[in-house]
């Protein structure tokens, strides 16, 4: 089992907490006390602080950046600029987020992004970065006969994209995020942790607390950790009540049962 420093938060389930200066130092405040060693900055503005500056306040309160989520756009069109801002972030990790404006019904439009990923990618690793993949379920829609999350791996280099599997997204496209991380083994650094709630009287499901939902997190950690995973995010994207306790009950629950 990973240590409980391996543990982190990503930003963006406290979008709506960080959106000035003041609120995101109380926010950083709140996420050490709870037990949290890291934050993975995503849904902050950079217009905030420095990225020296966001070094320094982390650190002061004995948080580090285990990785980024940079703008897609950016990495596949700017990539030296997402490599200049990591470098000064200290950090040797970031993530495609999202496949904004991909037409994933098109072939030509799938392999157009799987080469950017991988000469994006190149770019970073030749920096001594590492780019992720964040999946959501869209990619397990069919391209050329396969789905499309296994185009992006098996048409990538493993030196150029390595992975950071969503748990929640991968369930919801149909997969299994344990059998998903065994086929991954050695290209899985980040996992983003996201438990996976039906609502009520719908086929619909819904996110949910880590131990709070019906994934198997035991089974998923033991896989990740086999896999080589570094940094264990806990992301929840919407919460019933306060995100503030929906996060103290993850860790809560990972403390207890994920951890040695």
């Amino acid at each position: 089992m990973p240590k409980i420093e391996q543990f982190g938060v990503i930003l963006y389930t406290l979008r709506d907490f960080v959106k000035t200066r003041e609120d995101a130092l109380a926010t950083f405040e709140k996420v050490s006390k709870m037990g949290y060693k890291s934050v993975q900055v995503s849904g902050l503005s950079a217009d905030l602080f420095t990225e020296q500056e966001l070094v320094e306040v982390l650190g002061e309160r004995g948080l580090t950046i285990c990785a980024t989520h940079e703008s897609g756009e950016q990495i596949l069109n700017e990539t030296d600029t997402v490599i200049a801002r990591l470098q000064n972030l200290g950090v040797r990790y970031t993530a495609y987020p999202y496949p904004a404006g991909v037409d994933f019904s098109s072939d030509e439009e799938v392999d157009a992004l799987i080469k950017g990923l991988n000469d994006a990618g190149r770019k970073m690793a030749e920096a001594g970065l590492v780019l992720c993949y964040h999946n959501h379920h869209h990619e397990f829609q069919r391209s050329r006969g396969k789905i499309i999350l296994e185009r992006i791996y098996e048409e990538t280099d493993a030196r150029f994209l390595q992975a950071e599997i969503d748990t929640f997204w991968v369930q919801r496209g149909g997969g299994s995020p344990a059998g998903w991380l065994r086929g991954l083994k050695g290209r899985s650094p980040l996992l983003h942790m996201k438990d996976y709630r039906l609502k009520p009287d719908s086929l619909d499901a819904d996110y949910a607390e880590i131990g709070n939902g019906n994934m198997d997190f035991v089974e998923i950690v033991r896989e990740a950790e086999a896999a080589g995973c570094e940094h264990y995010i806990v992301e929840q994207d919407t919460c019933p009540g306060d995100p503030f306790d929906s996060l103290s009950q993850s860790f809560e629950y990972i403390r207890k049962n994920l951890v040695w």
